[in-house]
């Protein structure tokens, strides 16, 4: 089991160490730490599922490298159980962990774009708002993901699926090289050059291996325009649209991005079926690639229109109804299938008192381009990645929440192979986490038992060694 309640045991609590304990890591460390009573403590363990409440001993927030080292040693020394915080954006709350230690990263956003060869380099407390935002200036761009509050380093190292994937790749496809500290410290920088397995691990296995100090991405021109928004249509037209979808998701141009989304509101209102769209092709060629959802017919409304990519990123910063409190289920889709989309559509159950969601993100393209032993990241076959959510507001009782979400996901799990480590299900097993991998987990392990071995970095789709 994932949940750190099953870890914690085998680790020392933070809250133990008085003032004299941690004097030595204060002498070494320039950022903030910050311990439970601390007026910067509530704010500090809270991340982006509201349904995550965790109460670590120590968060040692981060200015730079030597920092990370410092907590690392710190961690190694003590015993102490460790999570590692970027974006904090996990819907698991892998992020933080109950009396252990929060390595966070947040405060480190340094970014330096070289528009002549076209790469950037980042650290790992940078959104991917703030990230886009820089690079745009240059008229270049890294694939990200599809929320703008979303972290750089997670959604990275976890494969990172986003808007231009279908065109240039995971982002994980665009590292270059990466800081990396590792679980005893060690400062390594990891490329195709240097330290190489290390780098293949980084690029699909999560955080397994070592913190990332430092990204470096290759970047594309890009001009950032991009016709994006909603075509909604009323819930009865959803199997129809899902049809459609499974005709034509696998066949579309690498310029769009299509995700069809359920989404059944609190308090008895009736479901919609909305079909996000982002293309970044030529305009000229729109129609045609728009074509199969035209032929849907008249839609409830048709929220397309021309923006800047930095807006398509933030469109759904408020939209996103997992912002609250949520639980998600989800796994990739090779094949989608007309009984696949009967299956969606005949299972949802909607609830008085929470959001239910079934949504996808569009794979393929650039993606599938890529041999599956390439990098760590294993699902190059999928056409989709499909989650369902539910949300409810922060503080109201998960279980029957969670119960339908299980139950819902029960009727669609049987059409998936594997899930997206950034989405990790809080019960997901080691078996499950292994089989995911596919046939790159034995390298995986291995590198594991190198980088390591103790497996203090354990939060997170964990590869034990």
């Amino acid at each position: 089991m994932i949940a750190t309640s099953a870890l914690e045991t085998e680790r020392r609590d933070a809250t133990a160490f008085g003032d004299a304990a941690l004097a030595d890591l204060t002498r070494h460390f320039r950022g903030a730490l910050i311990r439970p009573g601390d007026t910067q403590y509530d704010a500090a363990r809270a991340i982006w599922n509201g349904a995550i409440d965790r109460r670590p001993g120590l968060i040692a927030r981060c200015t730079g490298s030597a920092d990370v080292r410092a907590a690392v040693h710190f961690a190694r020394e003590h015993d102490l159980l460790v999570s590692v915080r970027g974006g904090g954006h996990n819907v698991a709350g892998t992020a933080v962990c109950d009396g252990g230690l929060v390595i966070d990263l947040s405060p480190m956003k340094g970014l330096w774009v070289d528009p002549v060869g076209r790469t950037a380099r980042a650290q790992p407390g940078l959104l991917w708002g703030e990230f886009d935002r820089e690079t745009q200036a240059f008229a270049l761009a890294a694939p990200g993901g599809i929320i703008s509050h979303t972290g750089i380093a997670g959604l990275t190292l976890g494969g990172g699926l986003g808007w231009l994937m279908r065109r240039h790749g995971l982002a994980a496809d665009n590292i270059l090289s990466a800081h990396v500290v590792t679980a005893d410290g060690d400062f390594l920088r990891a490329s195709a050059e240097e330290h190489p397995d290390l780098f293949w691990g980084l690029r699909g296995g999560g955080g397994n291996f070592g913190i990332v100090t430092q990204f470096e991405f290759r970047l594309h021109p890009f001009d950032g325009k991009v016709i994006a928004g909603e075509i909604t249509f009323p819930f009865a037209r959803a199997r129809d649209a899902l049809n459609m979808y499974a005709d034509y998701a696998a066949v579309a141009p690498d310029e769009l991005y299509l995700d069809p989304a359920l989404v059944i509101p609190p308090g008895g209102a009736e479901g919609i079926i909305y079909l996000e769209v982002c293309y970044s092709g030529a305009p000229k060629d729109l129609e045609t690639a728009l074509a199969p959802i035209r032929k849907l017919g008249t839609p409830a409304s048709d929220g397309l229109r021309a923006v800047d990519y930095v807006d398509a990123q933030r469109a759904n910063d408020t939209g996103d109804n997992r912002a609250i409190a949520s639980y998600l289920k989800g796994g990739f889709v090779s094949r989608f299938t007309h009984e696949l989309a009967g299956a969606i559509v005949d299972n949802i159950v909607g609830d008085p008192n929470r959001t239910t969601i079934l949504f996808f993100q569009h794979c393929g393209g650039a993606t599938s381009r890529v041999p599956e032993n390439a990098t760590a990241f294993a699902q190059r076959d999928s056409v989709a990645n499909m989650m369902a959510v539910a949300a409810w507001r922060t503080g109201e009782e998960p279980r029957a929440h969670i119960e339908a979400t299980r139950k819902y996901w029960a009727a669609l799990e049987p059409y998936t192979r594997g899930f997206y480590v950034n989405d990790l299900a809080r019960e997901v097993t080691s078996e499950q986490i292994n089989a995911n991998f596919r046939t790159n987990y034995p390298r995986l392990v291995e590198i594991k038992k190198k980088y390591d071995p103790t497996n203090l970095f354990r939060l997170n789709a964990n590869v034990k060694p």
